[in-house]
């Protein structure tokens, strides 16, 4: 286990109460400290199980609370501009995301995920790698486990490896944060809406090497080419994975190397898609680089399938298959899905957006689809995008969708939900929308 900085001293403001937000208050109510909490929205949309020494203001900004602490945490969620963050750091006060605040309370050694697309399929692969080789784990982040709920638990092991997927939102507020193995598998386009620019997205996801040191590890691609980027920051040993042998995990005629040791070859891995080649690669990356041994990881990659709403195939029916990529979220994710296949597919896209262009989906859909099903708020901006493409349909929702992909689909044909887009226009999030499509599609 590490050392980390100390927590700067309270009373601490809590802003955002979802899951991230309730662990990092009850963790500083655990520790003693004075702990206020606020989110905006009102109380009967609230869901926090907290402890009644906590104060809860609901249906406000929060920003009269900052009159009463001297520390704030905010939640990934929260946006940078939010009133009571924009105004806190204009007063000086310190500032922390949950991540950080994690960190700093759970001593035990983590490996930090991060990237576009991937990182929910690398951190529970990474997970399945450690349990193989018998290293106890605890996989953590926006797959279920709140990083900060491990600093609860009584029973956790000093020897724990932390997995943790590392969002943009959850880095863009580290201060210190310094993992002792960080993984970038990807950058692409996401987020936008968010960060304001393509480059402040790109920087946020950097971070996760910032402050790295000597005895850390950081893996990345070994060509990162677009965008164009040659330091990755921080001071960390670099290894690399990718098709060139002089990457130290390589894809060489169809084989994985680690070094001048061969690992597998690419299709005897469990994971579907020539995408998931690479984040097999990223995982095994690392978990050799931290001396796992070589004949775990390689049994490891042989059996794990995959994680739920990513390529999932949910229902076969009169020779149709049906596959929830409801994680695919961004254009970026959705090609990826598009190329997985060699055989029609109907592909169902939209929700709300995130400022992308759907530009570059117009190629693979007339390559791919035969026929597109459009649905949510951003219908209309795919439709002038993919105009001459393939079959389009204005579906309006998801039910509509799958009944008329049933329709029209073929034996041996795919219904893939790739939507591109987020969910929240028409579900909660999602994994919700990937519960109902498998839900419409077994009806």
């Amino acid at each position: 286990m590490s050392s980390r900085p100390a927590l700067p001293p309270g009373p601490f403001l809590v802003v955002g109460l979802a899951r991230s937000g309730q662990a990092a208050a009850a963790l500083l109510h655990a520790r003693g400290e004075e702990v206020i909490a606020v989110d905006s929205a009102p109380a009967d949309r609230l869901h926090a199980d907290l402890s009644p020494a906590i104060a809860v203001h609901a249906g406000t900004d929060g920003v009269a609370l900052l009159e009463r602490v001297r520390a704030v945490v905010k939640s990934p969620g929260v946006p940078p501009t939010a009133p009571v963050i924009a105004a806190a750091r204009e007063r000086g006060i310190p500032v922390l995301g949950e991540l950080e605040l994690a960190w700093r309370c759970v001593p035990n050694e983590v490996i930090a995920v991060t990237g576009t697309n991937g990182k929910t399929t690398t951190v529970e692969l990474l997970g399945h790698i450690h349990r193989e080789c018998g290293v106890p784990v605890a996989v953590v982040g926006n797959v279920g486990t709140a990083y900060a709920s491990l600093a609860l638990d009584e029973h956790l092991d000093p020897d724990t490896v932390v997995v943790c997927e590392a969002s943009s939102f959850q880095l863009e507020d580290t201060l210190e944060f310094a993992p002792e193995a960080a993984v970038l598998l990807n950058l692409d386009s996401d987020h936008v809406d968010r960060h304001g620019s393509l480059e402040a997205y790109h920087q946020a996801k950097l971070m996760v090497f910032a402050h790295q040191g000597n005895d850390d590890v950081a893996v990345a691609p070994g060509n990162l080419a677009h965008p164009p980027i040659e330091d990755l920051g921080g001071c960390a040993r670099r290894v690399c994975f990718g098709e060139s042998p002089e990457d130290e995990l390589s894809l060489r005629a169809g084989t994985l190397w680690w070094d001048d040791r061969p690992l597998l070859r690419a299709d005897e891995l469990a994971l579907p898609g020539p995408h998931n080649v690479r984040n097999a690669m990223a995982a095994a990356a690392v978990a050799l680089a931290r001396g796992l041994d070589l004949d775990g990881v390689s049994a490891a990659l042989r059996t794990f399938a995959g994680v739920p709403h990513r390529l999932e195939v949910v229902a076969v029916r009169d020779g149709v298959t049906y596959v929830n990529d409801s994680k695919a979220t961004n254009v970026a994710a959705a090609l990826v899905a598009l190329a997985s296949f060699s055989v029609p597919i109907h592909v169902i896209l939209g929700g709300r957006g995130k400022g992308e262009s759907y530009a570059p989906l117009h190629e693979p859909v007339a390559a791919h689809c035969a026929g597109a099903y459009l649905v949510g708020e951003e219908a209309g901006a795919l439709a002038a995008a993919l105009e001459g493409a393939t079959w389009l349909t204005d579906a309006g929702d998801l039910e509509h969708a799958v009944a008329a992909a049933r329709a029209a689909a073929k034996p041996g044909e795919v219904v893939l939900l790739a939507p591109a887009c987020a969910s929240y226009d028409q579900f909660e999030n999602f994994e919700a929308r990937g519960e109902a499509f498998g839900a419409l599609a077994r009806m």
